[in-house]
């Protein structure tokens, strides 16, 4: 089992998941519209107890969870994950990433990835780095594809989501050859947002 490390950015530090963030998880986490398109729904504090404990339960079959963090504020701003690590065949997938929806647009996730990205790639040698979303989840579509990843496919039927309804997963990922330049666009693109922000 690996054991997440602090990843820390300018505007960002990701932090090992522990029960200790779940205040901090609590003053964000009931935003509907953060589990829109996710496989759980989280609506009170019961549920988001019982998120918590699966996540770090899955620390045993290869997730690696954080917690993301504005360092400004030291404010719990949501949560991401390494997903089906596999350093045999040197693949895992970031995903069960949620963010506050008031930071959509701030270059939080942005950053974060890029700080998951580098981890995967630069500390742990791994070859390729996937990411799946809700085939109606254009947003996060939109996003993935701006960081650089590359389409693969479309999983049909993927899914029963917990209103009933089938998801398609859409596939994409980042390879150890396309990662130089993944990286510099990465953060050139980030520089540029630090040093022009967007207007309130």
């Amino acid at each position: 089992m690996l054991e997440a490390p602090i990843l820390e950015g300018s505007i960002v530090r990701l932090e090992p998941l522990t029960h200790a963030h779940l205040p901090g998880l609590e003053a964000v986490a009931f935003d509907k519209r953060i589990w829109r398109y996710m496989m759980t729904r989280v609506t009170d504090r019961a549920s988001l107890e019982n998120w918590l404990e699966s996540a770090l339960t899955a620390k045993s079959s290869g997730q690696v969870p954080w917690v993301t963090v504005l360092k400004s504020e030291n404010r719990v701003l949501g949560t991401t994950r390494l997903i089906d690590l596999d350093l045999k065949n040197r693949t895992v997938e970031i995903g069960h990433t949620w963010l506050s929806p008031r930071f959509h647009g701030a270059g939080i996730n942005p950053e974060a990835k890029l700080l998951q990205l580098r981890y995967a790639f630069d500390e742990l040698g791994l070859n390729r780095v996937a990411f799946k979303t809700h085939h109606e989840n254009l947003q996060s579509q939109a996003a993935i594809r701006k960081l650089g990843a590359v389409y693969e496919g479309t999983f049909r039927n993927h899914y029963v989501m917990p209103d009933g309804s089938l998801r398609h997963s859409v596939w994409f990922s980042i390879t150890r050859e396309e990662w130089p330049q993944v990286r510099s666009r990465l953060e050139a693109r980030l520089q540029e947002e630090l040093t022009n922000p967007p207007s309130a």
